[in-house]
């Protein structure tokens, strides 16, 4: 529960320990729906999740990935308001959860609390206005070269060292570049032929971490 859990008085932390529920989703399971009434504080705590907003022609944009320790699906509550997005498992994954009714009941006498919470939700804004630049600004390449050094800041490597510790289907990694599927095909394939990646089946190893680098930056 790293700095929120920190954060805690003794006593606030029974109050979480008592209300804490935990549960385990299947890959592509939805957690919430747009639309939704936020009735919860999520952690992730094993697997990965991802944040997606669908649509003009039911098309998807996969707005933010989570990886574990990470909290989500409070900004609606604070906000008064339905859920905008919706999240769901990219693999089989375990969150915990806790009434937010009790979060902002704890916040109210927590400052240290109150403030971990503005600083998460000033850096997602940070990061928010970033991306739209970012998909907006660069070109195709950029944007897919920019999704894998994400896939692998967020996740991490395997033992080699070079392969992204995620799986992602075209679709997902279409969606977190805003680009078609058969664009996100070609980039990679061009990738793999300019021996940037190396690509089998979902796996993809990356073998010129610098010009992908480049890549990302020139868009």
């Amino acid at each position: 529960m790293s700095e929120l859990w920190n954060a805690l008085l003794p006593e606030e932390k029974r109050i979480v320990t008592d209300n804490f529920e935990i549960s385990t989703y299947k890959k592509n399971h939805v957690i919430y729906a747009e639309g939704e009434d936020p009735e919860y504080l999520w952690c992730l705590l094993k697997g990965k999740v991802k944040m997606y907003k669908t649509g003009i022609g039911e098309r998807v944009q996969i707005l933010r990935l989570y990886s574990p320790v990470q909290y989500f699906g409070y900004r609606a509550y604070f906000a008064d308001e339905p859920y905008v997005s919706s999240v769901g498992a990219v693999e089989e994954s375990t969150l915990g959860r806790v009434p937010m009714k009790i979060v902002e009941r704890l916040i109210r006498g927590n400052n240290d609390l109150a403030m971990f919470f503005i600083h998460e939700l000033s850096r997602n804004l940070g990061g928010s206005d970033t991306k739209i630049v970012n998909l907006t600004q660069k070109h195709i390449r950029g944007r897919l070269a920019e999704a894998l050094l994400i896939l692998r800041d967020n996740y991490g490597l395997e033992d080699d060292g070079a392969t992204l510790s995620i799986y992602m289907s075209r679709e997902d990694l279409a969606s977190l570049s805003n680009m078609t599927t058969a664009n996100a095909i070609r980039t990679l394939a061009a990738f793999v032929a300019e021996k940037l990646i190396l690509v089998d089946g979902r796996k993809i190893k990356i073998i010129n971490e610098e010009m992908l680098h480049r890549i990302s930056q020139n868009g």
